[in-house]
């Protein structure tokens, strides 16, 4: 017989009253359906497993009458219910540790006894403050077309698309039938009008059923993912083949590679300290890989995008387009800035790279996995 549980026991094992859930009994959110042999009501397996999806929601601020339209959807199951809390919860996450980094921008600042402004404080603590990174990237993140070309030749004949952490939708092929998978809320808005079709899901999760899809792609995002390798797993199993744009840090001094964390944010390699090994991400998907030179004009403006126009970095609005700044802190910023700074001012960047000026693109650890 299918177990059964008493609105008492369900209450204690919820951490909800049971008011609350006469409550959700009276307006038809979740009635228990189960009959105990004296003939009380209780809560079937179905019942609890409801009941869990909106205390899920209520808990992450939806209203009674929202969370009754997204537990009463028809097309939902519990599994989606659950990836779709999964990415609320960790676009949760990524705004709650800005709002933390600007905490501690604001703690630094006050510390050295620097004036604070309202618009800075608003700026700073406000709801914008996630939305503001996120909108630096549509201005700056853009697709560059010889990096676009090699991916895109990497996707062969295939038709169906995959595009997982796709962002605000740079490096889609227009020419393919594509679905994008992006857990972060503010990038998904930020998609242009006829971009493809993008769901609220992670790469650990895909919401697809095995070989779904002719190709798989990700495109700079590996390195954002809870866990990169499953990431892989995933994208391996929901379509017969992958392709991934990510960064190599198997070569022995890989971090010399880029005079910016040679000479001035060394930091950047504890970024990426527990990142997975090139080899270790290729036999994941079974694939290969292959360099991806960055253009000196590149107009992607990913973190080695400006490595002969320096000068770009100084700019507050290209580094907040690029994560690695918000990872190492504001401490890090200030003074790899300053000293970039000093060395331009000085002419000492241009005696230690003036081999760079007659490059016309540069080697700098992109690489490209093809399954």
């Amino acid at each position: 017989m299918e177990d059964r549980w008493t609105v008492g026991r369900v209450a204690g094992m919820a951490g909800v009253s049971v008011r609350t859930l006469h409550h959700y009994d009276e307006i038809g959110l979740v009635r228990p359906s189960a009959r105990t042999s004296a003939g009380y009501r209780a809560y079937s397996a179905g019942d609890v497993e409801r009941l869990r999806e909106v205390l899920a929601y209520r808990r992450l601020g939806f209203g009674l009458r929202e969370v009754a339209e997204l537990v009463g959807d028809p097309s939902t199951d519990a599994v989606a219910h659950l990836r779709r809390l999964r990415g609320l919860l960790l676009e949760r996450r990524d705004r709650a540790d800005a709002m933390v980094a600007a905490i501690d921008r604001e703690l630094k600042a006050r510390a050295k006894g620097l004036k604070v402004t309202p618009e800075e404080q608003l700026e700073m603590l406000g709801a914008r403050l996630y939305d503001a990174i996120g909108s630096a990237y549509p201005a700056t993140r853009r697709t560059e077309p010889r990096i676009a070309a090699q991916i895109w030749d990497a996707l062969g004949d295939a038709r169906t698309v995959l595009n997982v952490g796709a962002g605000t939708g740079s490096y889609e092929p227009a020419d393919r039938d594509v679905i994008a998978v992006e857990p972060s809320a503010v990038m998904r808005r930020q998609r242009p009008a006829g971009a493809a079709p993008c769901l609220a899901a992670a790469a650990e999760s895909l919401p697809f059923e095995d070989r779904s899809f002719d190709v798989a792609m990700a495109v700079s995002t590996v390195h954002h993912w809870e866990d990169p390798m499953a990431g892989l797993r995933e994208m391996r199993r929901v379509a017969r083949r992958v392709v991934v744009l990510t960064f190599d840090t198997d070569e022995p001094g890989w971090q010399e590679r880029f005079w910016l964390t040679r000479d001035y944010l060394p930091e950047f390699a504890a970024v990426l300290a527990g990142f997975p090994s090139l080899a270790g991400m290729a036999d994941a998907i079974g694939g290969r890989a292959e360099p991806v030179p960055i253009p000196w004009d590149c107009a992607d403006g990913l973190f080695e995008a400006y490595w002969r126009r320096p000068a770009a970095y100084l700019e507050d609005r290209v580094r907040r387009a690029m994560s690695v700044w918000t990872r190492v802190g504001p401490e890090a910023e200030r003074r790899a800035v300053r000293s970039l700074g000093a060395d331009l001012d000085s002419g000492r960047w241009a005696e230690r790279n003036g081999d760079l000026a007659g490059l016309d693109a540069a080697d700098l650890g992109l690489r490209l996995l093809i399954a």
